[in-house]
């Protein structure tokens, strides 16, 4: 189904009052009026469109509704003939200068086209039976270790107060905003089409050891004084249970940053995986024993 930019079909902007839509569409509708055009197939159709957009966007809550959730949302939820519900065409058509009486009944005015259901089996109905049903997004809480293993989970949702239960396979590298998709688990179609798609969104748990940003993991580390200066060897936890040897090189910096390649979360689909960066921060002892002091005094009289 083709989207419908009524606000577009009008020639009109976003913001537009009421009566400004009004005016529009009654200089439209002179022109276009199957009274005026005598039989012009082009022009009949133009006239039925500029008529649906203006029965809309003068309806408050229908407008409300299509800003809201957009064409495609609109027309999923509203028939032609709930567009048109407590529409008095005639009534306006009159207030313009016309005769409403054979508007969708084909009266003395000639104008014989309905912008009701159409039951020849082309209309709109069948249209949104074609359609799929909306798509559903549900945020799935997953560790860090669940990213980088798989696994499986167990979902609940709900469609129209009715509640169904997924076992879902999570594959590796399903890192943070990203989605799988379940085909046919969505929203149904209320015409008795195909229901629209569900679709996984990851949403990553905070890990009392790693910090994960996209496919790469950070981790922190602390040294002494004494190791920032001449250089150490601290053994480093991986997110699948390894561990290994980081040699700190002698004066290093508060707060430097080593990587260690490919020791990240798995991409997905890929043989590839992101980094692991260990954060090196300097821990400075907060007291001091004699002994201790007095050794820092006297480096402290070296120039160190």
């Amino acid at each position: 189904m083709s989207e419908k930019d009524y606000y577009k079909i009008l020639g009109v902007s976003k913001n537009a009052s009421e009566e400004e839509i009004k005016k529009v569409y009654r200089k439209l509708a002179m022109k276009y009026h199957p009274d005026k055009t005598k039989g012009d197939k082009n022009s009949e159709d133009k006239f039925k469109k500029i008529s649906e957009a203006y029965a809309v966007l003068s309806d408050k809550e229908k407008r409300k509704q299509y800003d809201t959730f957009g064409s495609d949302g609109f027309q999923q939820r509203y028939s032609q003939e709930d567009i048109f519900r407590g529409f008095d065409m005639g009534s306006i058509l009159r207030e313009f200068g016309f005769g409403g009486g054979g508007f969708s009944s084909g009266g003395q005015g000639g104008m014989r086209f309905s912008f009701g259901n159409d039951n020849s089996g082309h209309g709109p109905n069948r249209q949104r039976a074609q359609m799929k049903g909306s798509d559903v997004v549900y945020e799935l809480p997953l560790s860090i270790k669940d990213i980088a293993t798989g696994t499986n989970k167990t979902v609940s949702i709900q469609h129209t107060g009715v509640a169904e239960t997924l076992t879902v396979k999570i594959p590796k590298g399903l890192i943070a905003g990203k989605k799988i998709r379940l085909t046919g688990k969505g929203e149904p179609n209320r015409f008795g089409g195909p229901p629209g798609d569900l679709y996984i969104k990851s949403k990553v748990l905070k890990d009392p050891v790693f910090c994960a940003e996209n496919y790469d993991l950070h981790i922190t580390t602390f040294i002494k004084i004494s190791e920032a200066i001449l250089g150490a060897t601290k053994t480093i936890p991986t997110i699948d249970e390894k561990e290994l040897s980081l040699k700190i090189p002698p004066g290093t910096n508060h707060k430097t940053k080593m990587r260690l390649t490919g020791h990240g979360l798995p991409y997905m689909k890929k043989d590839k995986k992101g980094d692991l960066f260990v954060n090196i921060n300097i821990d400075i002892p907060q007291k001091l024993s004699d002994e201790q002091k007095k050794l820092i005094q006297q480096l402290a009289e070296t120039g160190m």
